[in-house]
């Protein structure tokens, strides 16, 4: 059964064909996995069945995913990002920059496919397979962060400081997907993303009494 549909992301049409193709092809088992999650749920769905829907072998989705976790936590966005992120002037404030940048993400995520982003960001909530693995996996955003943060600073990308912004970022970015999630959806993301980002900045706020 050929899975739904498999566009490129706007955001990767820059990109080379074999890059597009790659994208293509990780969207597409992406696009089975979420489908084979709504008929019978995360743990009855298997790489087999996800490889059969879409119409790829089970290598190949190893391939591109060490794991069936990874296929709900992994998109196409992180380079774009960074990207982005280069492309805001030097003398921009780094939250700024980067409230800029995470608001048109969330914003071309929930234009894109509204229902998979509230479907991933429930089974970050209810899987604990999944939030296990996200949280593995968030060293690897923080230092692509880093690196990032290095270039705007000035600091190392290795140095402490650097390290514990960025994975405080990333640990507050993941608290705002459990949050939505766990609240029934009811807040506006891009609410929730300015006000954890006024955490990091600021610290917390002070409840008058």
């Amino acid at each position: 059964m050929t899975t739904a549909r498999t566009p490129v992301p706007e955001a990767a049409r820059g990109l080379s064909l074999r890059e597009r193709k790659k994208i293509k092809t990780r969207i597409a088992i992406r696009n089975a996995t979420y489908a084979l999650v709504r008929e019978q749920g995360y743990e009855a769905t298997t790489v087999e069945q996800i490889a059969e829907r879409a119409e790829v072998s089970p290598s190949t989705v190893f391939r591109y995913f060490p794991t069936k976790e990874d296929i709900v936590l992994t998109d196409e966005y992180d380079p774009v990002l960074l990207a982005e992120l280069g492309k805001r002037p030097a003398d921009e404030p780094w939250t700024e920059s980067l409230r800029y940048v995470m608001r048109r993400a969330i914003s071309a995520g929930l234009e894109e496919d509204a229902e998979a982003v509230r479907l991933r960001s429930r089974l970050l909530a209810e899987v604990p397979a999944v939030r296990s693995r996200m949280l593995e996996s968030m060293s690897v955003t923080g230092r692509m962060l880093a690196a990032a943060v290095a270039e705007r600073t000035g600091l190392e990308r290795d140095g402490l400081e650097a390290r514990v912004y960025t994975m405080s970022l990333v640990g507050g970015l993941t608290e705002i997907t459990l949050y939505w999630a766990e609240n029934g959806f009811r807040d506006d993301l891009h609410e929730l993303l300015d006000r954890a980002l006024n955490v990091i900045e600021h610290g917390l706020p002070v409840k008058n009494t």
